[in-house]
């Protein structure tokens, strides 16, 4: 491409070179033959004309005749036959005739006059060359040819140095598997394509590890919250194969099926778990809190104790069976360490909907209150697997605020016991939507 440019450079420079010759040989020979016809009109012309190296001159009269010539033309007829009808001068270019074979002079044509007639002075030089002289042209070209040689060495170090750093990504990339997904291909200085390319692969290794990091979660989890229950239940069924007339048949189905249920119930939540965190868009739809945690509330056997507050027109758009199973887990939680009582509340703040739910046990130490959130996290004995729960119901909580844009707080009850925030964007309002006073239930 460098020799292509060059080569059309180092063309277009030797055409207009020939044409700045081209025209200051015109404006030469246009003077010579400007001076021999001033001196015709006045009378002084010497004859033979001067000799003038490379230059032809002849003084034709009005009946066609050359009346005098420089040495070169002596004795031969007229250059050239055109006149400069309608203008003073005029310029052509002749090709053999008086001159040497093969050889194309320019002739310049001009009136002078002479008493009442007009007669015509030509002026003539060979024409320039194409590449107007050799040195010349060898001077043009092995410029040009330079200039390829320096364009192409320059291009060549700017884009080795510009994919150097894709050089490095690509070399990181090689390096990077299953084993080593904390690992991020560097990132060049500067605000260009590589940069942001860097970044978006890095973008990617990111999600890439918490994927790896989610599966490995569950993998271990599932693993370990599991393990007791499965050993417990092959426990009791060799037991039983091994003493069958000591065995109470009843007795051994009820605790085989609480087994059973138990490790159900684990699975489905580490599997809603795996969902929110790798499929959090779902097909959503309008919601209004106050409904749903009323509905949620009708479904438990001590209601009566749950006094509820709840403001109406909080809308969100959500998942309505994820909505329901946060709220399910933060009243299972709250019912578990309340001493008497659990209040929850649905209002609007700014353009967050909020769930909040009080309980009066002996709530969570700030030094708690982010381990909570952990799966299978349990703080003392009073949370434990004896008062229900797997340990997840907070995480899964959690995640299900995280899937819809929305937190999860935990702070401290008026009461002195716990008080979960669950916060969701509020949903717009619809263009018939009325305004409505807020109510309390």
């Amino acid at each position: 491409m460098a020799v292509l440019l060059c080569s059309l450079v180092a063309a277009v420079l030797m055409f207009s070179i020939n044409r700045y010759v081209t025209n200051s040989l015109i404006e030469e020979i246009t003077a010579a033959g400007g001076r021999v016809a001033v001196q015709l009109e006045r009378d002084r012309l010497d004859y033979p004309l001067a000799q003038r190296r490379s230059r032809n001159l002849q003084v034709v009269d009005s009946r066609g005749k050359v009346v005098a010539s420089t040495p070169r033309l002596y004795g031969k007829p007229p250059m050239a036959t055109f006149t400069p009808d309608g203008t003073n001068v005029v310029t052509s270019v002749v090709c053999g005739g008086d001159f040497l074979i093969g050889e194309c002079d320019l002739v310049v044509a001009q009136w002078a006059h002479r008493g009442n007639e007009r007669w015509v002075v030509y002026s003539a030089s060979p024409t320039v060359p194409p590449l107007v002289d050799p040195l010349l042209a060898g001077a043009v070209i092995g410029g040009m040819a330079t200039l390829a040689g320096l364009i192409t060495y320059i291009g060549y170090r700017i884009v080795t140095v510009s994919l150097r750093p894709v050089t490095a990504v690509r070399a990181e990339l090689d390096e990077i598997n299953a084993h080593s997904l904390d690992r991020r291909v560097p990132v060049s200085p500067g605000d260009d394509e590589i940069h942001e390319l860097a970044t978006s692969v890095n973008r990617t290794l990111a999600r890439l590890e918490g994927a790896m990091e989610r599966q490995r979660q569950f993998t271990a989890d599932a693993s370990h919250e599991l393990r007791t229950p499965l050993a417990g239940l092959r426990a009791q069924l060799e037991e039983a194969r091994l003493h069958p007339g000591e065995t109470d048949l009843n007795e051994l189905t009820a605790h085989s099926l609480s087994d059973l249920d138990r490790l159900q119930a684990i699975l489905t939540d580490l599997l809603l778990l795996a969902n929110l965190e790798c499929n959090p868009s779902r097909l959503r739809e309008r919601i209004d809190l106050a409904m749903l945690v009323r509905a949620e509330v009708s479904r438990r056997r001590d209601a009566g104790r749950i006094r509820l507050v709840l403001a109406s027109g909080v809308s969100v758009d959500a998942v309505n069976s994820q909505v329901g199973r946060a709220v399910t887990n933060l009243l299972d939680n709250a019912e578990r360490h309340a001493r008497e009582a659990v209040v929850v509340e649905v209002r609007a703040s700014g353009d967050s909907a909020e769930v909040v739910v009080d309980d009066d046990g002996e709530g969570i130490a700030e030094a708690d209150r982010a381990r909570i959130f952990e799966r299978f996290a349990r703080l003392d004995s009073a949370r434990s697997r004896d008062r229900g729960g797997a340990g997840l119901g907070l995480a899964i909580a959690r995640s299900v605020a995280h899937a819809h844009g929305g937190t999860l707080q935990v702070g401290t009850s008026p009461s002195g016991g716990a008080r979960f925030v669950l916060r969701l964007p509020l949903a717009p309002p619809d263009d018939d939507d009325r305004e409505q006073s807020p109510g309390l239930s």
